[in-house]
């Protein structure tokens, strides 16, 4: 475990970026050749528009990355945080909790809130617009929303107490997760089922990009599926009756064309339909 942490104290930018496009390329793969959904798309063109979001997400963790070290040092360095006042535990449950938390905070409360909050639903209704989900919708993220998952995930940093390895664990395992979860790929149902009483599995979060709600306001978790079954916030539709996008944004020209995208959140409001 010691040299586990060790990797994660000193990971460099190049592994991580291994990690990110490792994962996609995986996945990319796998739902090429067993694909859910046969999507009448050039996934090549999808794929490029996915990849610039990920791209100014990337962009913009780096250039904040040293506000993330400074929290992460503060906690260690004055014993603040839940992980700093709990007594001395297993290396092993610290790790799990440290994540379990983290996940809380950095993904299912803030896109919890993002559902919640005109203002930020704004921003993040460019993930929900995306109309043919695969891998690589993942990190279709507008960069204001960017900064705004980085602001809780600053926060759940401090509020954890979590040390800078951790922090670089989770976020590496929340890549890979989010890039499986949103993967065109046809689990087995008994076994998606299965999993998802534990991770989020890909049905489980299909489900979350149904285009009309109350399905849309469901299953926001990223890692652990504990959140949204404590919370009641969990729903279930067979994977044959979800239907991809948001139902204010099903043109194409309001969901597949990059300078829309990027001016949605500064567009005339449209709430979602019940």
């Amino acid at each position: 475990m010691n040299t586990f942490i060790s990797y994660f104290e000193s990971i460099s930018s190049l592994h991580r970026g291994l990690i990110l496009v490792g994962g996609i390329t995986i996945f990319w793969l796998i739902e090429n050749a067993f694909p859910l959904f046969k999507f009448r798309y050039h996934k090549v063109k999808h794929a490029s528009l996915n990849v610039f979001f990920t791209l100014t997400t990337i962009v913009i963790n780096f250039v904040m990355a040293f506000i993330l070290l400074l929290a992460a040092d503060f906690t260690v360095a004055n014993q603040f945080g839940i992980l700093q006042w709990l007594p001395e535990m297993n290396i092993w449950v610290f790790t799990l909790v440290g994540l379990l938390l983290l996940d809380f905070i950095g993904a299912y409360l803030v896109h919890l809130i993002e559902h919640k909050v005109t203002f930020l639903w704004r921003f993040h209704l460019i993930h929900h617009t995306d109309t043919w989900v695969d891998t690589t919708s993942a990190n279709r993220h507008h960069p204001g929303e960017s900064v705004i998952r980085f602001i809780f995930t600053v926060i759940g940093v401090i509020l954890v107490g979590s040390p800078m390895w951790m922090v670089f664990l989770y976020q590496s395992l929340s890549v890979v997760f989010s890039q499986f979860n949103h993967a065109n790929i046809p689990l087995p149902k008994k076994l998606d089922k299965f999993l998802s009483y534990f991770i989020i599995s890909p049905d489980m979060h299909k489900v979350h990009h149904h285009y009309k709600l109350p399905f849309t306001d469901s299953n926001y978790g990223n890692i652990f599926s504990v959140w949204d079954r404590l919370f009641g916030t969990y729903s279930y539709l067979e994977r044959e009756q979800i239907v991809y996008g948001i139902d204010t944004h099903m043109k194409p020209e309001e969901n597949n064309e990059l300078s829309n995208l990027l001016k949605i959140p500064f567009q005339k409001y449209r709430a979602p339909k019940l």
